[in-house]
């Protein structure tokens, strides 16, 4: 399989506690921030279409987490969900975040985990929060998900051929109406090169439940406007955690995506980013 990072490049560097970050900024320079994180075993590329669509009124931040994607990938990388939330932190004071303008912050799936994370634990303070099916909840990670992470030594193995498969399954798996095949070829293409292969089974091996277990019980600490989106179709994680999710935050919003699975952004681009939309331009900025 080839792939071209020229139909979503990421032109800019930042030297990471966890390894080289490539990310880049889009719209006004001078407009009200917002950073898109994404999650696994994705990459920035699912948020191409939001991010441009926003960036008509933001300065909108995106990023290939390490180990994923574009950005760096080696052995011995910590790529867990710990150090994924110290590496946003340490991108928001690179990029001067961090300051009297912080951002609007949107995540999906286990990025949502990452940002609440970085804001709960690490001080990051962000002028609101959307989370889209993110993985908060015990408990998660789908039954592949968890057989590869067992093994993950095993399924390092597998020739090429069978991986690419595997993987090509397991992303497709994301979708509940279906991914273009050139969308599938370009989210499954990091994970097929000769380093991708195995940072793939790294970043599940390193994750699990303590991530969220840590804080999970802080989550009505939470004193920003949150908005929870949530495909209905979701089979990595039931729309029920998003509705338990939302209980939790004091004064959350809570909208569900009809006929979306868990790759939102690829199964209703234009109604998840109507959601967004909606959600960053209502009310005064409340930073926290």
């Amino acid at each position: 399989m080839t792939s071209t990072q020229s139909d979503w490049p990421l032109d800019q560097t930042f030297a990471s506690s966890s390894g080289a970050v490539r990310w880049a900024a889009l719209g006004p320079a001078d407009a009200a921030p917002v950073v898109l994180v994404h999650g696994t075993p994705f990459s920035s590329y699912v948020w191409r279409g939001v991010a441009r669509a926003l960036a008509r009124d933001h300065r909108v931040y995106v990023w290939d987490l390490p180990g994923y994607g574009a950005s760096e990938m080696r052995a011995g990388q910590d790529v867990s969900l710990a150090a994924q939330a110290r590496v946003f932190t340490e991108l928001l004071a690179h990029w001067g975040l961090d300051g009297q303008e912080p951002p609007a912050v949107l995540a999906h799936d286990f990025g949502g985990c990452v940002a609440l994370r970085a804001h709960l634990l690490h001080g990051a303070r962000y002028a609101r929060l959307a989370v889209v099916d993110p993985v908060a909840l015990a408990p998660w990670g789908s039954p592949t998900y968890r057989l590869l992470g067992a093994h993950a030594d095993v399924f390092a193995q597998l020739p090429p051929a069978l991986h690419e498969a595997l993987v090509r399954e397991y992303v497709g798996s994301a979708s509940h109406r279906g991914l273009h095949p050139a969308v599938l070829d370009r989210l499954v293409a990091p994970w097929c090169t000769e380093a991708g292969r195995p940072a793939f089974y790294r970043q599940i091996e390193q994750n699990d439940q303590r991530f969220t277990d840590e804080i999970q019980g802080r989550y009505g600490e939470l004193a920003l406007p949150v908005l929870v989106c949530w495909g209905t179709e979701d089979t990595w994680i039931p729309v029920a955690r998003g509705h338990e999710l939302a209980g939790l935050i004091p004064g959350a919003e809570l909208r569900l995506i009809e006929g979306a699975g868990h790759l939102v952004q690829e199964d209703a681009p234009a109604e998840l980013t109507g959601e967004l939309a909606r959600f960053l331009n209502a009310g005064p900025r409340t930073v926290r």
